[in-house]
């Protein structure tokens, strides 16, 4: 059940990954913005933060059995919170980039500050999944 949940995980961020890929290219080639934006970096950032850490996950899981050990229910709920939490603020802040070019220092912040919430998850999710994996080959030893 797990091991299709993490597939599952990785197959919606890689789709959405690849909506996002398209989105940017044929939005901004449709208005004729030329600049950098954060719409070009979410592609990757959800391919490999998504898509490649389940995988990763994934494979772990096999090996290790990760869904058994405590860490395993905080990492999945807060990486997950944290990821998508990320991306929607790298699309927001992409967004007002191609909407009115540069951004105001109040903006800017306030993007900023919120999308680092988002970072901070991430981080805990990480170290979550560390943790439960230090156990998991503890256990194995």
């Amino acid at each position: 059940m797990v091991m299709k949940k993490l597939w599952n995980l990785s197959f919606a961020y890689m789709v959405i990954a690849l909506l996002s890929g398209v989105f940017y290219r044929e939005y901004t080639k449709g208005i004729g913005y030329t600049e950098a934006t954060n719409l070009s970096l979410l592609h990757t950032h959800l391919l490999v933060l998504g898509m490649v850490v389940f995988l990763v996950v994934l494979a772990l899981e096999a090996i290790f059995h990760l869904s058994q050990r405590k860490f395993f229910k905080g990492f999945l709920l807060t990486y997950n919170i944290g990821l998508v939490w990320s991306a929607v603020m790298m699309a927001v802040r992409g967004w007002l980039q191609v909407q009115g070019g540069d951004l105001s220092k109040a903006v800017d912040a306030s993007v900023s500050g919120i999308a680092g919430i988002g970072h901070i998850l991430l981080g805990v999710g990480m170290i979550l999944f560390f943790l439960n994996l230090k156990e998991a080959i503890s256990a194995q030893a």
